[in-house]
């Protein structure tokens, strides 16, 4: 029986799952390959059949046989509760073929899974044996963890996220097949990475943290890369800022596309116009794609099986200083609890309380403010914020956490603009209408309230809270702002914020469309329990 693959166009046939049969008039170059064989000739045309094994394959794209595919396309189960979409494993599919490669999909396309499965596929076949992931802290177990326990769950995995460096170190040296580090976290541990000699793969989420060669965490993961270590990087905005930007990139995955000092690369992608002020040259965007290869990207618009809606999880541990006032709220409302019938305004004023110190500022009774230090937070959102070059919708439930927002955006180069209750209608319409039409702004931070029912804000395709909203209408309104007649994405990503109990249980009632007075009830009596 022979199966024609997609790649029939290019005259490859996949013969009984086994063998490769292609036309050459050149069989001689192809004698490198062991398992090779000449079925027949035709004219001066000559018919080779190649084992079909994932080696076998790397040597015919070098040898300049287009497109041959990967034997995972057949020869691998997809485990896991969910099976991958087309472009997943067209995905997967190219990381197994090169050993360093970058994945520049954008943000909700489910390139985590199809990293896993590329990656499990390998240790299937015995060319990988441990594999190191790298990402910020927010996603460590949201995005990692969580979603080797959905795919590979045959696989055993630890973040390596300790207070104790010993224990962290214990964590490296151990067997576990997937160890997750975050990117400073991995300047602790280098050293015992490095000596390990087992992890024969890294893969870099949201790689762009790694752009610039001069900082410890770019230093660190050059220093664990062995000659023959694999390494995937993947960011759905590659040199989003600047072409200079693709030098540290290149430099780890394909350092031959660039110079050898980061000065030339500049002065060959960019213009000095003055002392401070640089351009990009006519040619960089050919550079920069030249550079930051091989490379595969899947835009949204390409998804068409995906869902509507993607919905991801940012964990941002809170600060001492968050976590001191926290407490203190808490013990004040068991003390007041004591004895005493928990209405559901009281019910509704705590967590209110609980949120706001959550998300960094607090108001008193007498509608003062008191601030907390959110930087992990607010550090947080510019990550996310990185990940795209779309337009975003960014909701803060609390006035004084708009201001705080907007405040550091202007304070890191990143124009937005900000609507609230103290925003004229005329203001906020035209502000709107802005977003709607012009490249800029393209970030609006916005309190939910303010932009309720009717409100059209389809030029973004991603929805991000930075801490939860009290109702399910709410919640709901502020997707629909995105998620309507006009989007023209395939899919809408909204995106959770959290640090507390409290915000991760709320987010979760939110996530169920459970509603109603009982759900504040519940929650201020779980929170004072816990």
């Amino acid at each position: 029986m022979i199966l024609i693959s997609e790649n029939a166009k290019n005259k490859v046939q996949i013969i009984d799952n086994k063998a490769l049969l292609f036309k050459t008039r050149n069989p001689d170059k192809y004698s490198v390959i062991p398992k090779h064989k000449v079925v027949s000739e035709d004219n001066g045309t000559f018919e080779v059949a190649v084992y079909w094994g994932l080696d076998e394959v790397r040597v015919l794209r070098n040898l300049g046989v287009k497109n041959p595919p990967s034997p995972i396309t057949a020869k691998y189960t997809w485990p896991g509760r969910h099976k991958p979409f087309a472009h997943q494993m067209d995905t997967a599919s190219f990381l197994t073929l090169n050993r360093r490669a970058f994945v520049f999909n954008d943000p909700g396309t489910g390139k985590t899974f199809s990293a896993l499965w590329a990656a499990d596929y390998l240790m299937k076949i015995g060319q990988v044996r441990r594999c190191l992931i790298l990402c910020p802290l927010s996603i460590m177990h949201d995005a990692w963890v969580s979603s080797i326990g959905k795919s590979v769950i045959h696989r055993s995995v630890v973040a390596a996220h300790h207070v104790q460096a010993a224990r962290r170190i214990e964590m490296v040296q151990g067997s576990y097949e997937f160890v997750v580090v975050n990117y400073d976290g991995l300047n602790l541990i280098a050293d015992e990475v490095a000596n390990d000699g087992r992890f024969d793969l890294v893969i870099v989420d949201e790689a762009n943290a790694y752009k610039n060669p001069s900082t410890k965490r770019w230093k660190s993961l050059n220093k664990i890369l062995k000659p023959d270590t694999m390494l995937w990087m993947m960011t759905g905005t590659p040199a989003s800022q600047s072409p200079v930007d693709a030098y540290g990139l290149a430099k780890l995955v394909n350092p031959s596309g660039v110079p050898k000092f980061a000065t030339a690369w500049q002065d060959k992608v960019m213009f000095k116009l003055t002392k401070f002020k640089w351009a990009p040259k006519p040619n960089a965007q050919q550079d920069v794609y030249d550079a930051l290869q091989p490379a595969i990207r899947y835009t949204k618009e390409e998804c068409t099986d995906l869902p509507p809606v993607l919905t991801e999880t940012r964990e941002i541990p809170l600060t001492p200083q968050q976590v001191k006032y926290y407490r203190m709220l808490k013990e004040r409302m068991i003390m007041e609890a004591a004895g005493e019938t928990i209405t559901a305004v009281n019910a509704a004023a705590g967590v209110s309380k609980l949120l706001q110190i959550s998300a960094g500022a607090a108001y008193t009774d007498a509608q003062e403010v008191v601030e907390f230090d959110c930087a992990p937070r607010l550090n947080v959102l510019l990550e996310v914020l990185e990940e795209t070059n779309r337009k975003v919708i960014v909701f803060a439930p609390f006035r004084h956490s708009i201001e705080t927002i907007h405040e550091h955006l202007l304070k890191h180069g990143i124009g937005a603009e900000v609507v609230h209750g103290d925003v004229s209608v005329n203001k906020r319409t035209d502000i709107f209408k802005r977003f709607q039409t012009n490249p800029e702004p393209r970030i609006l931070v916005i309190q939910p309230q303010a932009a309720s029912h009717g409100v059209t804000l389809t030029a973004a395709d991603t929805v991000i809270f930075f801490g939860p909203v009290m109702s399910v209408e709410t919640y709901l309104q502020c997707i629909a702002r995105a998620d309507r007649i006009g989007q023209t994405s395939t899919n809408v990503t909204v995106i959770h914020l959290q640090g507390s109990e409290i915000e991760k249980k709320m987010f979760a009632q939110l996530e169920k469309r459970v509603e109603g007075h009982d759900l504040l009830l519940n929650l201020y009596k779980e929170e004072i329990n816990s």
